[in-house]
């Protein structure tokens, strides 16, 4: 008997099935890109003593840095996705885990900008394909009835990194510091004679060596690999996928037509619009207020929460609404032009700290909130590798913003001293990644199961 039903009630096997996999995929899924996430991200904090600690680093080096990232991402993302589809998401997503905290642990031992690139190159590399691998993975367990649902429980994984782990990089941080503390010095825990800094990518790193294993160990290709569903219970989930399959038959395309289609390249444009804004903000946002506030950090690891809080919600929101009406397209575009006019609005309200946040918390919306429903826009049209492929396509072109959108600002603020020139281009970038699905010929419903 599942949570909710009558006592007495036969639940469907199908229904129970549908439960298990939520309790048994999801978890794990979402905490794996928890630690994926705060391991890109985490310079954001770290650099606010690395520029201090290591010569000839500045917010220029820093954000061609970041974004390089995105480079190496770019390059293993459409095979990676394939694999997912072709071979197994266990295996794939073991590799990448382990991969990736090796790399991210070791960015804690650069002392040029050259081993800050290279570092980060190899960590997009080592990473690429886990993100849009979940994202065809997912297909091989829900039925589109659960997709938007399924995927807001695992990209809600991004607000909560970005709410977890400032407060305890800020800990990291003060690691072999002196602070004083109603006027007495504290002398902090030294590990191994590391800087905070350091301390930060070992700590985020080793979570995703540890969890490679445990994918590994627990995580199912596809239901019928699944020993703790019943017999009845996978054979229901997979002719329900399977009659999924069939439907669509008629629009199957290959890879390659799928990698051509004009949808899947405005798709692929649209995200890379608005991955530009969303990671150029995620990576400068504390150093835009240690700027216009001159805030201490504590306080700045506090306020950095805010945003993602609000875009927790949002994107919960979205994912659930978006599967209750059925409707994919203005769950995406609505988001995205709230987020574009709060960026564009947070330059005016410098010197007033509330409006500055509550800007950023809207703007966070825009950068979170579309996620389930876009994601759900490719199986519109296309179907299993053709799908696996295009979402490889999209995901893969759409990162590049990740490298645009820091590089752009880090190199304005170096240049002008300013970061407001460079937030104005990343709302115009926002502005036209709505524009883009606004007037995207897409289903507006899909029929109800």
């Amino acid at each position: 008997m599942t949570h909710g039903t009558r006592p007495g009630t036969v639940v469907p096997a199908i229904d129970r099935a549908r439960q298990k996999a939520y309790w048994r995929l999801l978890p794990l899924l979402f905490i794996c890109y928890v630690i994926a996430y705060v391991d890109r991200a985490n310079v954001a904090i770290a650099k606010l003593t690395m520029t201090r600690d290591l010569p000839g680093f500045d917010n220029a080096v820093i954000g061609h840095g970041a974004g390089l990232f995105f480079i190496g991402y770019f390059l293993l993302e459409i095979p990676g996705t394939l694999l997912v589809e072709k071979w197994s998401a266990r295996k794939w997503i073991c590799r990448i885990m382990i991969t990736w905290g090796v790399m991210a642990a070791l960015t804690a031992f650069v002392t040029t900008p050259f081993q800050f690139y290279v570092v980060r190159f190899l960590l997009g590399l080592s990473e690429a394909g886990f993100f849009p691998g979940v994202i065809v993975y997912l297909t091989h367990w829900f039925p589109s009835r659960d997709r938007a649902r399924s995927l807001a429980c695992f990209l809600v994984a991004t607000p909560i990194a970005q709410i977890v782990s400032p407060k305890i990089s800020n800990a990291l941080m003060k690691m072999g510091t002196d602070e004083t503390i109603n006027g007495v010095t504290v002398h902090h825990l030294e590990l191994f004679g590391l800087e905070g800094w350091q301390c930060v990518y070992i700590f985020w790193g080793i979570p995703a060596v540890v969890l490679g294993v445990v994918v590994f160990a627990l995580l199912k290709d596809r239901p019928r690999d699944a020993k703790w569903l019943a017999p009845e219970e996978s054979e229901a989930l997979h002719q329900e996928l399977e009659q999924e399959k069939n439907l669509h038959r008629a629009r199957r395309m290959t890879v390659l037509e799928a990698l051509r289609h004009p949808k899947v390249l405005l798709l692929a444009l649209a995200y890379f619009c608005i991955v530009t804004g969303s990671y150029g903000i995620e990576f400068f946002l504390p150093s835009i207020l240690q700027q216009w506030y001159h805030l201490k950090l504590d306080t700045i690891t506090w306020l950095v929460i805010l945003p993602p809080v609000l875009a927790l919600a949002g994107q919960l929101f979205v994912g659930w609404n978006s599967d209750r009406t059925k409707e994919r397209r203005f769950h995406v575009v609505v988001p995205i032009a709230l987020g574009a006019l709060a960026l564009a609005l947070a330059p005016l309200t410098q010197g007033k700290l509330f409006l500055t946040i509550a800007c950023f918390m809207l703007a966070f919306v825009g950068f979170k909130a579309y996620m389930p429903a876009f994601w759900s826009l490719p199986n519109l049209f296309l179907v299993q590798a053709a799908a696996a492929g295009s979402i490889g396509l999209i995901n893969s072109i759409g990162n590049l913003g990740g490298y645009l959108g820091p590089s752009v600002l880090g190199k304005v603020q170096t240049l002008t001293g300013s970061f407001v020139g460079g937030i104005y281009f990343l709302a115009v970038s926002m502005t036209l990644s709505a524009s883009i699905i606004f007037f995207l010929r897409l289903e507006r419903k899909q029929s109800r199961e």
